[in-house]
């Protein structure tokens, strides 16, 4: 589970960036408290490395200008947080807007983000509520939140649990939430052709 640190006080962005070691440690601001994020397991690296493989021959093979960073920041516009996504998809054509890329790694606009994707852990609000709001109310387009083990709350996957991908997509400046689960195909707004089944994802995990 993700730990707030006993730090005295609340955060701005700025302060954030610039107390943030090079530990080899994740780090998000949320609302204004830095939160450690917890180790990744072995089935959330599996997952994350199948969808990255997946996503990046899908745009490679579209021939669009986009790339998928090690480590980026998402600054949102609703309160002092910044999130570090599992999978974050950026358009290089709009790193020219983006004035905190360079020396921070960190985007404001929606136009840079194309696709965020969440891998489910178990602080599992946060990709449920907390992360929907803020990426929903920052305009990113299109948000999966990937519960491959049906930790989420029974009112978002339903009775009995089960592995479902949710794909987000802003429609009128709101998200619709589409699940996907077994067999589905996978339908992407960005990538109208992806030809990916949920499964295939869940079956990622050896």
């Amino acid at each position: 589970m993700t730990q707030i640190l006993p730090l005295q006080k609340l955060f701005t962005f700025d302060e954030f960036i610039e107390w943030f070691p090079n530990d080899g440690r994740r780090y998000e601001l949320h609302n204004g408290m830095i939160i450690e994020m917890p180790p990744p397991t072995g089935d959330h690296e599996e997952i994350l490395s199948f969808l990255i493989e997946e996503i990046t021959l899908e745009f490679k093979r579209c021939k669009l200008p986009y790339f998928i960073p090690k480590l980026g920041l998402v600054k949102t516009p609703l309160d002092e947080s910044a999130y570090i996504p599992d999978l974050l998809v950026l358009n290089r054509n709009n790193l020219k807007n983006e004035l905190l890329w360079k020396k921070e790694s960190t985007v404001i606009y929606p136009e840079t983000a194309p696709i965020v994707i969440e891998v489910v852990s178990t602080n599992w609000q946060d990709d449920y509520e907390k992360k929907f709001n803020n990426y929903e109310a920052m305009g990113i387009r299109e948000y999966w939140i990937v519960d491959y083990a049906a930790l989420g709350g029974r009112k978002y996957i339903g009775k009995p649990k089960i592995p479902t991908i949710f794909v987000c997509e802003l429609i009128d400046g709101e998200y619709q939430m589409t699940p996907f689960r077994n067999n589905d195909l996978i339908v992407s707004p960005t990538f109208p052709q992806l030809n990916l089944i949920a499964q295939q994802v869940f079956d990622s995990v050896i």
